[in-house]
């Protein structure tokens, strides 16, 4: 008697939507819910080991580079995989959505790289999920334009060797995918958009004369790396593209990677591209995991860490030295400035500051680094430019010069600056406003002249929650409660309101982002990431 078929994925509670039978095809499901059944436990096990290590940190309030992997990190003989020819040159990355406009401008943008992001700056409605698939592959097709409704401007595709070279970035390990599940379990969205991207442009993209590259996130540790690993191995076996097709860059955005960047580069190095620094996500990890350590880990407002903040000069510099060491390309952080079409003098202030900041990443000696809008791109340039040459990056250089004790990277009370009102007021001004659109299916969102994802909305509600539990003082001497956040809130919505007027405000998610945002910063009971019970409310 033979055996039976495996069950197949079921499309649960969502609308069909055009052209969805070119992306949800019967054969990429089968792949998808193949990932699903061989990979699937093993990311449960180690997202429970995310909470066994974080109540190891409540303890201890410390971290330290792991011992049981002391000899990868003292074995110089290995390194990271050659990089493929289409990502040598990294000098500067445009990160983003995968709508319709945003792909066409990310690719024209002159960025060598575009992150086309499902995760952070992508709200994970079906229609982003599926959507967003199908735009991709106009793209590789080149049948893909756009005209804009409201202006009535049309944007088409520049030519082939004009075109950044893609970079996908997958859903997080904790967030699952609703609407596709086998035998009413969700699929995690990690293996439902690598799952889709890979198998319909893998050998798509080969032909291009690119490869299917990803960017990994929110990464705790290299038994995730590993996993990561054992996935592209599958996956490469299953459409039959040679092993090391797959090229992944893992971003360094949460505490307990910075202590195990070599042994992530390791776990991947048949696959490795390199290492990002993600700034905002960063910062929440630490508010996350240290919550309970004390006076001496409460940040000060957002804006007050910059990258120069002693502990956040550690965390990017052993991150050069790091990939240096290993072969592999790093990449430093976000220029998140979105040019005023109104105001010079704002954008002569701000250009300025990411002309100062991408200076310092490209003389530290990052391989390129990220903005969030196309007119950003030229200021980036010209900063690795100067630094670069004719080269295509400096991994030749080493930083030998660069030595960080575990202490330095979690020394929070080594920056100079306090919690303030106006920093609450901030972040809370900030968070309902990102929450509000998030609701509505948007990721990437213009907040005050800064592009926002759900980072920001995580590092804004998670320093509302610490300033709190730490009873901070601020500088008028109020006393941070929930009483004064609920106040704040409730001026802020008010605010909002006005400035909308009553149709648009109505129209809106407006009271559901205010109630969603107290809910993570207030409730004693610290949620892990913000985005699982937002994803509860998206519809």
């Amino acid at each position: 008697m033979s055996a039976p078929a495996p069950s197949t994925l079921a499309i649960v509670d969502a609308e069909p939507l055009p052209r969805q039978e070119e992306v949800l095809t019967d054969a990429a499901l089968a792949f998808v819910a193949e990932l699903h059944r061989q990979f699937t436990p093993r990311r449960n096990e180690l997202l429970a080991r995310r909470g066994e290590r974080r109540a190891e940190i409540a303890r201890t309030s410390t971290l330290d580079f792991l011992p049981e992997t002391a000899a990868v990190r003292a074995d110089d003989s290995w390194k990271v995989a050659p990089a493929p020819a289409a990502l040598n040159d990294r000098r500067v990355e445009i990160t983003g959505p995968t709508d319709r406009k945003m792909t066409i401008n990310a690719l024209n943008s002159g960025a060598k790289v575009w992150l086309a992001d499902f995760e952070d700056a992508s709200a994970p409605t079906w229609e982003n999920v599926v959507l967003g698939q199908l735009n991709l592959t106009d793209a590789y097709e080149r049948r893909i334009d756009f005209t804009d409704p409201k202006s009535g401007k049309s944007y088409a595709l520049k030519s082939a060797d004009e075109l950044a070279t893609v970079v996908m970035r997958p859903r997080g390990w904790h967030l699952e995918e609703r609407h596709l599940q086998l035998d009413g379990v969700s699929v995690p969205g990690a293996l439902v958009d690598f799952g889709l991207y890979f198998f319909h442009n893998a050998q798509r993209l080969i032909d291009l004369g690119k490869g299917p590259y990803f960017y990994l996130p929110k990464t705790e540790s290299h038994l995730e790396a590993r996993l990561w690993n054992d996935i592209f191995v599958f996956a490469q076996d299953y459409v039959g593209i040679p092993q090391g097709t797959v090229r992944a860059t893992v971003l360094i955005e949460t505490i307990t990677a910075a202590y195990e960047m070599e042994e992530i580069l390791y776990e991947l190095r048949d696959h490795a591209a390199g290492l990002n620094a993600g700034r905002w996500d960063y910062l929440f990890s630490i508010v996350k995991n240290f919550r309970d350590g004390g006076a001496k880990f409460v940040l000060p407002d957002r804006n007050a860490v910059t990258m120069t903040a002693p502990f956040m000069r550690a965390y990017t510099e052993l991150l050069v030295r790091t990939c240096h060491k290993r072969g592999a390309h790093a990449i430093g952080g976000m220029a998140a400035f979105i040019p005023s079409r109104r105001d010079a003098e704002v954008n002569k202030v701000a250009f300025e500051k990411v002309k100062a900041d991408k200076d310092r990443e490209a003389n530290d000696g990052f391989d390129g680094s990220w903005v969030a809008h196309p007119d950003l791109v030229p200021i980036a340039l010209a900063s690795f430019d100067a630094v670069l040459g004719e080269k295509p990056n400096q991994k030749d250089r080493l930083r030998e010069d660069v030595s960080v004790a575990p202490g330095d990277l979690i020394a929070i009370d080594s920056l100079d600056a306090s919690p303030t009102y106006d920093g609450l007021r901030n972040a809370v001004a900030v968070g309902i406003r990102y929450i509000e659109a998030w609701l509505r299916g948007l990721g990437a969102v213009a907040i005050f002249n800064l592009m926002e994802d759900a980072a920001t909305a995580e590092i804004s509600r998670s320093q509302i929650w610490q300033w709190i539990n730490a009873d901070v003082v601020f500088e008028d001497g109020e006393h941070a409660t929930a009483d004064l956040a609920r106040k704040v809130a409730a001026e802020e919505l008010a605010a909002i309101r006005e400035e909308i007027g009553e149709e648009t405000f109505t129209a809106g998610k407006w009271q559901q982002a205010h109630d969603l945002l107290l809910q993570v910063s207030l409730d004693q009971d610290y949620a892990d990431f913000l985005t699982l019970p937002a994803y509860e409310q998206l519809r």
